[in-house]
């Protein structure tokens, strides 16, 4: 007797599943964002208008809402020079500079525990992970009691004798970076560590036998075979930099406004909401295209060649 053969879905299962999460939470998502941004609201308060006229098969797109962003609404206004501009160039330096402070304190903690032996890593990986069992909001709010004039690190300065007076460092751009170093160390050491703790130690050990410094071969054998950690935990700690709100609006000072705070007050405060889709879209393209174009290359690189 021939039982009939049951087809598993298989591997069209097993691929379709991602990219059906990436089509409903992210595709979705960033084509409404893109319907808003070419919206004229007009005086009306829903931003969902329709841009398509039937009767006459128009397209009615309100390109204003970007060029806006990049020349301000006066004639005499130069290219470039609006408040949006220099909150995306603000946004960009802080996570670039968030991004390396990460990899220049995670690089060598995620070796260490990769070292380690194995009996003690996930105690090394859970004190890495700790700081998630807290809320992210209470967290930045320990950093405010931390690094106000009257916070802890001021206090200990005045009580030893250090300082006469307290220093400044709350709503600064010190503080700003050492509450988002903080917050986002965690993704550039865990990265660093899936990819160093499968890394041959015994390669170092060669090169030693070569005569190679052990500063040499660090940066010979162990950067380069790390590289692919590092590209990874780069880009988890300054993507979401770039759009950082929290941090920026509590430990930030007036100055210091990024982009996240200024698509806030576009779409919460003055209402804009086609504008503020503009700005995340261009966001989105800043980061999403140069990602894709590294992607590209390195990845006609790794293809063997007949």
């Amino acid at each position: 007797m021939n039982l009939p053969t049951i087809k598993m879905p298989g591997r069209r299962f097993v691929i379709g599943l991602p990219f059906t999460w990436l089509v409903v939470f992210f595709l979705l998502p960033f084509l409404i964002l893109l319907y808003i941004s070419f919206v004229d609201m007009g005086n009306d308060i829903s931003p969902f208008k329709p841009i398509w006229d039937s009767s006459t098969g128009l397209l009615h797109l309100k390109y204003e809402n970007y060029w806006t962003i990049f020349r301000s609404a006066e004639e005499s206004g130069q290219l470039f020079q609006t408040i949006y501009i220099e909150a995306y160039a603000r946004s960009i330096a802080y996570a670039l500079a968030t991004a390396m402070l990460c990899l220049l304190i995670g690089y060598p903690f995620s070796y260490f525990i990769a070292r380690s032996p194995a009996s003690v890593r996930p105690a090394l990986l859970m004190m890495v992970m700790l700081p998630f069992w807290t809320s992210f909001l209470l967290r930045v709010y320990a950093w405010k009691g931390i690094l106000a004039d009257q916070g802890v690190i001021n206090q200990v300065l005045l009580a030893l004798g250090i300082i006469s007076e307290p220093i400044q460092m709350l709503y600064t751009n010190v503080s700003m970076l050492v509450g988002m170093t903080y917050v986002y160390l965690p993704f550039m050491v865990l990265p660093l560590y899936a990819n160093l703790v499968k890394m041959d130690f015994r390669l170092l050990e060669a090169a030693y036998d070569l005569g190679t410094t052990p500063l040499k071969a660090f940066w010979l054998v162990t950067v380069p075979l790390s590289k692919a950690g590092i590209i990874a935990g780069f880009m988890l700690v300054f993507i979401p930099c770039v759009g950082e709100f929290v941090i920026p609006s509590l430990l930030g000072g007036p100055e210091n406004i990024m982009i996240g705070r200024v698509v806030w007050d576009e779409m919460f405060t003055s209402n804009n909401w086609p504008r503020a889709s503009a700005l995340a879209v261009i966001m989105i393209g800043l980061i999403v295209i140069p990602l894709a174009i590294y992607y590209h290359y390195t990845g006609e690189a790794a293809e063997p060649r007949h």
